[in-house]
């Protein structure tokens, strides 16, 4: 599962590392758009098959709601009909009512505990795959962080290079001055 998705991840770092660096920036850098959005649309196809699950039952959430909700009105109506049938019978009619609101009342129950069941099913799969999807872009971001700190240590180190070159021809070029003057003074002279 996660080797193809470390694979891709190292496929982009090296791509970010083979990127030229945008003139005077020290963060930013050339990036080809089409190249790293097929990186990313290989990133999203091998999203592994739990999160596609996940999604699934997401998307699913108010059919398996309507479904509970479905199955508890059928057990209340059975449950009308057989309170019906119990009144009917004049000689029961007072124990047919009691046992009908507890009939009613244990469907209720039962619709409410298959309610909760399938919302909390469904809240933590939602929470798999949010866990799952933070997961994945905190390493995304850590990538991110670290391909800009590596240039950032590239761009001091040049800079550094460059400042240091700059002061040795400074250097030279005082050195030289006194030369320079004594070679002018000498064909004004003439």
């Amino acid at each position: 599962m996660s080797s193809k998705i470390e694979q891709i991840i190292e496929e982009i770092e090296e791509y970010i590392d083979g990127c030229k660096p945008q003139t005077l920036s020290k963060t930013n850098i050339i990036v080809n758009k089409e190249e790293i959005e097929e990186l990313l649309r290989e990133l999203r196809m091998k999203t592994p098959e739990e999160i596609k699950r996940y999604q699934k039952v997401l998307a699913n959430r108010d059919a398996i709601l309507a479904d509970a909700q479905a199955k508890a009105d059928a057990i209340i109506k059975e449950a009308n009909i057989h309170t019906s049938e119990l009144i009917n019978e004049h000689e029961i009619m007072q124990q047919a009512y009691i046992q009908a609101n507890e009939i009613m009342a244990a469907a209720e129950s039962e619709a409410q505990q298959r309610l909760d069941a399938a919302t909390i099913e469904a809240n933590n799969f939602r929470m798999q795959a949010m866990r799952y999807t933070d997961d994945m872009l905190g390493n995304l971001q850590k990538l991110i962080h670290q391909t800009m700190d590596h240039h950032t240590a590239k761009y001091e180190t040049m800079m550094t290079s460059l400042k240091d070159f700059s002061d040795i021809l400074a250097n030279n070029r005082s050195e030289l001055a006194p030369a320079l003057n004594e070679s002018e003074l000498k064909d004004l002279e003439e």
